[in-house]
């Protein structure tokens, strides 16, 4: 059912966009100036986002440059990209000044070596300092993810000291629900929720009400596994430490989300082989030859399959049936494949499939397999006997529905392991192993039967 929430959010959004657009045909950019400064940055970014290039351009003209870096680190990395590259690096440090070091460092890595360098080196040492911390990890990681922004204490302090100290800052960091407690080398020690901090005797010590049964991040930890963590246990921030339990930095729940969001992206692009950036309304130079690659290997396995039927060239002109149902076979063994591989994808994402339950997981499968291969087996032949004639010809073709059915299941088990195992995407690759494997297979035993049959 649809979300009227998100579909009223849309229909919004696309409002804005049409009056955007007929003020900038009006030739007013007075008025869409105002348009802009009186929406957020997320709006301003989503109608970034659902502009072409030309267009895009002149929007982020009229921008308010107080929240160019707040529009800016809201962008996919593909439309990001394209801005950066019409600034010059006073412009990029300019907008980058107040943002945090995660938000700084995602921005930077969208440029090329020499730029960041320059960039790095036009900013002041305290923020260049905070922004290498993160840098100094992959994107892809906790340490990436992170946030050097963070309030710590210690232990021995009482709550009345911390909060004196707390009304010393202008405003705490966003997201803030926990102060994190440290040793004086900075090594983590545990939490102090400031509902404790607000509702405890002031009189107390840190030590007496903090939370020490917590699990830090590790730096190194990948980005989709701390995602598991947030959604497993409701954080809203949580602590990332080095390899020392040193404090490094906080990772907060926007943060997850964004990572939750791309990992959904990838995994539908990826199904076609695009990139999750995958700009909309990229131009034709850019997505052409994107798209080529993918066309290209598809190509070779539809090649592979042609080939085997060519094997079979003879028996498909003896009898002209073979070549009406043959497309059947395969169809059906691409569909049943689709659902394990997509099942079995989804498990390994949310971290449920291992060494363990994989063996219970390969025989349901089959089982599964096998039981919907002798159901439409059986009505795909009594379909082919009455629409035929010929009792031969839907024997042939229950067997190879049923061989191809049982092998789709085994294959789209099998394939996203072994494809992990040898560090290619399942998501990407997934689908084009298992169709070569179905057509292939179906085509095989559909003809290779009909062969031995009608030899």
């Amino acid at each position: 059912m649809p979300n009227p929430v998100s579909a009223d959010i849309n229909f919004r959004a696309q409002s804005q966009l049409g009056e955007l657009y007929a003020a900038l045909d009006s030739g007013t950019g007075r008025e869409v100036q105002r348009m802009l400064q009186s929406l957020s940055p997320q709006s301003i970014a989503q109608l970034l986002e659902s502009s072409p290039p030309r267009i895009r351009q002149v929007l982020w003209n009229l921008i308010d440059r107080e929240v160019e870096g707040e529009v800016l680190q809201e962008l996919t990395d593909d439309v990001k990209a394209q801005i950066l590259s019409t600034m010059d690096t006073e412009e990029m440090v300019a907008i980058m000044e107040g943002l945090n070091a995660d938000d700084v460092a995602d921005i930077l890595q969208q440029l090329p070596d020499r730029l960041m360098a320059e960039v790095l080196s036009a900013m002041s040492e305290s923020d260049r300092q905070r922004v290498e911390s993160v840098l100094a990890y992959g994107e892809e990681t906790a340490g990436g993810l992170m946030d050097t922004d963070i309030v710590s204490v210690r232990p021995h302090l009482t709550l009345d000291v911390v909060l004196r100290y707390l009304r010393r800052h202008e405003k705490l960091p966003k997201s803030t629900d926990n102060l994190f407690v440290v040793s004086r080398q900075d090594k983590f020690i545990g939490l102090l929720p400031l509902t404790r901090l607000l509702t405890s005797d002031p009189s107390v010590t840190v030590r007496e009400i903090m939370h020490t049964d917590v699990e830090p991040i590790p730096a190194e930890m990948p980005d989709h596994e701390v995602a598991q963590l947030f959604a497993k246990y409701d954080w809203i921030t949580a602590p990332v430490v080095d390899a020392s339990n040193r404090l490094l930095g906080r990772i907060t729940i926007d943060d997850v989300v964004d990572v939750i969001r791309e990992d959904a992206d990838h995994s539908l692009m990826s199904l076609a082989g695009l990139d999750e950036e995958e700009d909309t309304f990229a131009p034709i130079k850019r997505t052409a030859p994107r798209r080529a690659v993918w066309l290209g290997i598809n190509l070779l396995t539809a090649l592979l399959a042609s080939w085997v039927i060519n094997l079979f060239q003879g028996t498909i002109d003896k009898v002209v049936a073979l070549a009406v149902l043959m497309p059947i076979v395969a169809s059906m063994g691409g569909v049943a494949g689709s659902q394990t591989l997509t099942v079995v994808i989804r498990g390994m994402a949310l971290g449920q499939i291992g060494r363990s339950n994989l063996r219970w997981l390969l025989s349901r499968e089959l089982a599964s397999g096998a039981l919907n291969g002798i159901l439409w087996s059986a009505v795909m032949g009594g379909i082919a006997a009455l629409w035929f004639g010929d009792l031969r010809i839907a024997l042939i073709i229950i067997a190879a529905m049923a061989i191809n059915l049982v092998t789709a299941a085994l294959a789209g088990t099998i394939l996203p392991v072994a494809l992990r195992a040898m560090r290619i995407d399942p998501a990407l690759a997934g689908g084009v192993a298992l169709t070569t494997v179905t057509d292939v297979v179906g085509f095989m035993s559909f003809l290779g039967l009909a062969t031995w049959y009608f030899a």
